[in-house]
């Protein structure tokens, strides 16, 4: 029989999709796990793919390129999707369709498959990264092609046999090293507050205030408290640190790519003390010009990466724009912690453009206050003259 490669989670959707490509489309079937750091128990997915009846299983280790490819330039680009969402599951799942790509061209496979379902935005990122990097591979993704709910789906599940976690059949979670993703189950209703089982890292009964310091090198994180660590292992600790300070849960309604509004549940302490402290850095020492401008480059990089063209050629353009900014974001970030909250409190930079002697209000001062009417004037002359002619206007007119 010919052969699919489906990206697989071990989760319920994907675990139905084994059995739908192999009774309907009558295909060998191989699983490729990739991972990007979603602390999953990876035997046990070789095992439930076994189960199932896939020929193969491949598991693939790419925390180290998700961190330093995808997660590191995020943090440059300071990318919050609509403010809000730090883009966890959206950076990874082009490097998993470029794994499945690779994999595919390995087995000679016909296509790939993924457990997307029609609503979402990951098809989007799956179907556009794939057929970028291979137009000739069929895509199948059963979940969206027969229509099917999580309700049939558990159905479907329970009538073949088919083993699923507890935790699966109450939310659908999407974890690696940048963030979770939560969904479904109570959290559908948009009135209901999520529940502690679904987060991780975050707690709430930490009420003692906490204090971190971020060192960057070139807009990259390098050090915790003057500490050099990897970016695995920073990333690991702030989301503990953080966590343990209630930091870290964003809940807000999001515009998906497909039109439909969504109400989604995120946790990403690291994530968000991350880029709070290089935005915050970036203040300090880049120009007003520069600031302004990269202000609509970050937005147009994370609107970018959510909506699945993460290899559109504008991408790639945004980033050299990025990367040279970075060339003087070194410095370090000091951020309090107390209950939930999060503010930088300290800051320095061997490239700060900040001037203590232009900045007081003391006698020290070198600023001469005087040049300034001048300035305003002048910065001002339009506008003044603008409200001058409509004020004679109204006057003529009797309108004042």
């Amino acid at each position: 029989m010919s052969k699919v490669v489906l990206a697989f989670s071990g989760g319920l959707d994907t675990s139905v999709c084994v059995k739908y490509l192999q009774t309907l489309h009558h295909l060998d079937v191989i699983t490729l796990t990739v991972d990007v750091g979603q602390d999953d128990d990876f035997e046990e997915i070789a095992k439930v793919s076994s189960e199932l009846g896939a020929i193969d299983h491949v598991y693939i280790n790419a925390k180290h390129e998700f961190l330093n490819d995808y997660v590191v330039p995020s943090i440059k680009a300071n990318a919050l999707y609509q403010q809000k969402y730090p883009l966890a599951t959206a950076i990874a799942r082009p490097l998993i369709a470029r794994k499945v790509v690779e994999v595919a061209k390995k087995h000679d496979a016909i296509a790939i498959s993924h457990g997307c379902t029609g609503k979402g935005n990951d098809q989007v990122r799956f179907d556009i990264a794939i057929r970028s990097l291979d137009p000739n591979l069929n895509i199948i993704a059963p979940i969206r092609d027969m229509n099917l709910t999580r309700d049939k789906e558990l159905q479907y599940a329970e009538k073949n046999n088919i083993r699923i976690s507890d935790v699966a059949k109450k939310y659908s979670i999407d974890e690696n090293l940048w963030g979770r993703a939560i969904e479904g189950g109570s959290l559908e209703n948009i009135e209901n507050e999520p529940h502690d089982d679904a987060f991780k890292f975050v707690q709430q009964s930490n009420n003692e205030a906490g204090y971190i310091t971020i060192g960057f090198e070139r807009g990259r994180p390098v050090s915790i408290d003057g500490e050099k660590l990897e970016i695995d292992s920073l990333i690991n600790k702030l989301n503990k640190v953080a966590g343990s300070h209630g930091v870290g849960i964003i809940d807000h309604i999001e515009d998906r790519v497909i039109g439909i509004k969504s109400r989604e549940v995120y946790e990403a302490p690291a994530a968000l003390l991350l880029i709070e402290a290089h935005k915050d850095l970036e203040k300090l020492v880049l120009t007003n010009q520069e600031l302004r401008f990269k202000f609509h480059v970050d937005d147009q990089w994370a609107w970018l990466a959510y909506s699945g063209l993460w290899l559109d050629p504008l991408l790639t353009d945004l980033n050299a724009f990025i990367d040279k900014t970075q060339e003087r974001v070194t410095g370090e970030i000091k951020i309090k912690m107390h209950s939930g909250s999060y503010r930088v409190v300290g800051r320095k930079s061997t490239f700060s453009l900040y001037d203590d002697d232009a900045i007081t209000y003391m006698s020290s001062s070198k600023f001469d206050q005087r040049l300034a009417t001048g300035f305003v004037t002048l910065w001002g002359l339009q506008s003044s003259a603008a409200n001058k002619k409509i004020w004679e206007y109204k006057r003529q007119n009797g309108k004042i």
